[in-house]
């Protein structure tokens, strides 16, 4: 039995600005076995959200560009979704997780390639998460904008950027010598 996480790959946006993106509902992947229809991707609203209720997602210009391109050139399923399989058919998980792997070979540092650094797509949303963070953003906004409570942010994403290790211990040493933040 494969699960996985739930991905918003299928996902319908009501509308698109520079600044970032509503989405409305998704299609996670998680198997015939744990979907009420029997298919591998039910359709569902956003979790914490009422029925037809959005959730903003910034999205950095760079990517809106990106994306903008992406559609331009392959454009976008009557489902929603941006990418799909040659037939038209979902993007399975087993193809997202090997064609991260060989990512991860050509992006990262032979000892971080060994380590749990990025081990998975999903991880990325951790890092995003943590980088919101120590950016100083309040966890009240950023529970919000993922999607979660402060407490399951704090719980599960808060974790530390692989790195950051240095700059929070300078923070610290700056903030107990009285030094201006």
């Amino acid at each position: 039995m494969t699960t996985s996480r739930s991905t918003a790959v299928r996902t319908t946006r009501s509308n698109t600005d520079g600044a970032g993106t509503r989405w409305r509902k998704n299609r996670p992947q998680t198997g015939k076995l744990w979907t009420d229809s029997g298919e591998n991707h039910d359709e569902r609203g956003l979790k914490h959200q009422a029925e037809g209720e959005t959730r903003s997602v910034p999205v950095p210009p760079e990517q809106v560009a990106l994306t903008r391109e992406h559609i331009r050139l392959f454009c976008v399923a009557d489902d929603g979704s941006l990418f799909r399989t040659k037939h038209g058919n979902p993007v399975g998980s087993t193809t997202y997780s090997r064609v991260w792997s060989l990512a991860r070979h050509l992006a990262l540092k032979p000892a971080q390639v060994l380590s749990v650094l990025a081990g998975t797509a999903y991880d990325l949303r951790h890092a995003c998460l943590s980088l919101w963070l120590n950016a100083g953003v309040p966890a009240t906004e950023v529970a919000g904008r993922a999607g979660n409570s402060v407490e399951v942010l704090l719980k599960v994403y808060a974790k530390c950027i692989d790195g950051d290790e240095q700059l929070v211990n300078r923070r610290i040493e700056r903030a107990l010598r009285g030094d201006q933040l």
